[in-house]
C-alpha cells in the first residue's frame, strides 16, 4: 500500500496534521515512538479546552478521535530510515515492513540538552521547566530560580518576574555584561554568582559555597536539536536559532527536500502544546494542497 502521507511522530503536532489529512479522505500512516516531549509533566497548561489535563490523557483522547477515521494506520514504533523521491518515499521501521508514502511529514519533535547539573534531569518537567506560560502560574508567585545556559537565559529571567521573585544563576554559562546586568536589576532580578553544585528536594539549589536555596520552581533554557536524524540524513536543511537547531521550512511547511514537510517543535519557535497543534494543523492542510496541486 502507498500512503498519501507518512507522519513520523505521533505527538500533538503530528496528530493535528493527521486530523486535517484524514478529514480530506487521505490515507495517513502515523509512526509513534511514544516519546512526547512533555511526558514528564503531570499536567499540561495553556492549551484551550485542555488546561490542567494530564498530557497522557490529552494524547489518548486525540488518538482515539483519529482512530474513528478508516484511512488511518497507526504504528507504534520507530522510523529508522528514510529514502526515495517525492511520491515514492520509503520509511524503514525498527519492527515491521517498510512504509511507502507520497509525502513525508516530520513531527518527531526535538531533544532537550539541559545544563550539566546533578539532579536536573530527573526534575525536568516536574519542578524544572522551560516555559513560563505552561508552568509559571502554578508556582503561585513564589521564589523562582533561573539557571543560566545560554543567550536566552537572561530574557527568560526578565520575563519570569511576571510570575514571582526571580534569582538568576549565570553558573559560568552566561557572561553578564553591564547592560545585561542592568536589565536584570531593572526588572528586580537577584543575581547569584555562586556556582551550582546540584539540585535536591523539589527545587532546592545547592551551591558550591555550601549554601542551599529553596525555590517554588526552577527554569532553564535547554538547547534543542531534532529528536530524529532522518530529515537531516535525507538532505533537509537545518536552521540555527537562539534556542538550538530546527528544520528549515518555508511558508508551506516544506523542508528543502521536495515532498518532505515538517511541523511542531522541530520546525518552529517558540514551543508549547498549543503552538504545536496549530503548526500541525497548518502543515496538514499544506501537505494536502501539495497532493491536490503537485506542480504548484
Amino acid at each position: 500500500m502507498v500512503h498519501d502521507v507518512v507522519i513520523i511522530g505521533g505527538g500533538y503536532a503530528g496528530m493535528a496534521a493527521a486530523l486535517q489529512l484524514l478529514r480530506a479522505r487521505r490515507s495517513v500512516a502515523v509512526i509513534d515512538a511514544g516519546l512526547r516531549r512533555n511526558r514528564f509533566a503531570s499536567h499540561a497548561h495553556g492549551f484551550l479546552s485542555q488546561d490542567g489535563v494530564p498530557p497522557d490523557q490529552i494524547a489518548a483522547q486525540s488518538r482515539a478521535q483519529l482512530e474513528r477515521y478508516p484511512d488511518l494506520t497507526w504504528i507504534e514504533g520507530e522510523a529508522i530510515s528514510l529514502d526515495g523521491p517525492r511520491d515514492a518515499f520509503v520509511v524503514g521501521l525498527n519492527d515491521g515492513a517498510p512504509l511507502t508514502g507520497r509525502r513525508i511529514l516530520m513531527a518527531a519533535g526535538v531533544r532537550d540538552a539541559l545544563p550539566e547539573i546533578e539532579g536536573i534531569e530527573e526534575r525536568w518537567g516536574r519542578s524544572v521547566f522551560h516555559c513560563p506560560y505552561c508552568h509559571g502560574y502554578e508556582l503561585d508567585r513564589g521564589r523562582i530560580g533561573v539557571i543560566g545556559s545560554g543567550p536566552m537565559s537572561v530574557h527568560q529571567a526578565e520575563l519570569l518576574t511576571e510570575w514571582g521573585s526571580v534569582t538568576f544563576f549565570p553558573n559560568g554559562a552566561v557572561e553578564l555584561e553591564a547592560d545585561l546586568r542592568e536589565a536584570l536589576e531593572t526588572r528586580g532580578v537577584t543575581v547569584e554568582e555562586a556556582v551550582i553544585e546540584r539540585i535536591e528536594g523539589t527545587a532546592d539549589i545547592c551551591l558550591a559555597d555550601g549554601r542551599r536555596l529553596a525555590f517554588a520552581g526552577l527554569f532553564a533554557a535547554p538547547t534543542v536539536s531534532p529528536a530524529s536524524p532522518l530529515a537531516e540524513r535525507a538532505g533537509c536543511a537545518l536552521e540555527d536559532t537562539p534556542m538550538g537547531v530546527i528544520l528549515r521550512t518555508d511558508a508551506a511547511k516544506q523542508t528543502s527536500v521536495p515532498g518532505i514537510y515538517a511541523c511542531g517543535d522541530v520546525a518552529s519557535m517558540p514551543h508549547s502544546v498549543s503552538l504545536a497543534v496549530g503548526d500541525g494543523a497548518m502543515a496538514g492542510a499544506q501537505v494536502h494542497r501539495s497532493l491536490v496541486w503537485p506542480e504548484a
